[in-house]
């Protein structure tokens, strides 16, 4: 799958103009960012992309002059980026994140080794970093999982790690699902089957815990089908969505029989969990 990297800039640069701008662009179903000092990166395979990119900053009000770029991205370059920025992560003083070529540091009652290639998801963004506290925070031992999205894999080898009995991996993109196998040799986890593919790949049962760290739009789309797989009692942790969407999500989960349990925010972005009653 080819990506395309947008390149933009805000001047003069204003957080809020970028988080809306991140916001409509991952409804619009690009799939990663890197923020920087005065804009950000995006990066989809959407082949309409730059359309959809005019579509996005049309919604935008502001004073503020929103400039773009745009390249094919290839692996290495991505790779490059990565190494050049990423730093290890602490979460709550119980989980170390850290990248291949950083030393292990047994201090840390769990660690897990992340590579990213186009997948995104190692704890530096908000939503992923709060996806991570709500799962240290759950008992998972002899639970089912199922992980929506699940970009690197990151919580798929958290709750593994944590005692899980059996988890299913599912994701849209090709180097997202190579990407996760990858990860999950590097951190010995061997219970983890990873599935190409959106909602109508849910196998036929159910499961205890369910992620979906996505986007309001597919969230909102697909809570039906999350909540029919989840058992009665079981829960289900959502991110991927600003603080001003919580009401509609919550809202839509409880159509659906699942009860607000609690939320976390992040610099305005919310992750939460749900029951099955």
């Amino acid at each position: 799958m080819d990506y395309t990297e947008f390149s933009f800039t805000i001047e003069p640069y204003e957080k809020e103009v970028a988080e809306i701008l991140i916001a409509l662009l991952s409804e619009a179903g690009f799939d990663g960012f890197v923020e920087n000092s005065n804009g950000f990166a995006a990066y989809t395979s959407l082949k309409n992309a730059l359309s959809r990119v005019e579509q996005c900053i049309a919604r935008i009000r502001t004073t503020a002059d929103i400039h773009f770029t745009f390249k094919p991205v290839e692996r290495q370059n991505w790779n490059a980026l990565w190494e050049s920025s990423f730093s290890p992560i602490i979460v709550d003083d119980t989980l170390a994140v850290i990248a291949p070529f950083h030393q292990l540091n047994n201090t840390f009652p769990y660690q897990i080794v992340i590579e990213p290639k186009m997948s995104f998801g190692t704890g530096h963004h908000e939503t992923t970093y709060m996806m991570l506290q709500l799962i240290l925070q759950t008992d998972c031992n002899d639970k089912d999982v199922l992980d929506m999205g699940c970009g690197t894999g990151i919580l798929s080898i958290l709750a593994s790690k944590k005692g899980a009995r059996k988890i299913t991996a599912i994701d849209i993109d090709d180097w997202a699902i190579e990407n996760t196998i990858e990860n999950c040799q590097r951190n010995f986890v061997t219970n983890i089957e990873v599935l190409r593919g959106d909602v109508r790949l849910i196998p036929q049962r159910t499961y205890q815990l369910l992620f979906a760290n996505i986007n309001r739009n597919i969230l909102l789309k697909d809570i039906p089908q999350y909540a029919k797989t989840l058992d009665k009692g079981g829960m289900i942790f959502l991110s991927g969505f600003y603080e001003e969407d919580l009401a509609e999500i919550r809202s839509k989960g409880e159509e659906n029989g699942l009860s607000w349990q609690k939320q976390i925010n992040k610099n305005g972005w919310t992750a939460m969990v749900m029951e099955k009653v």
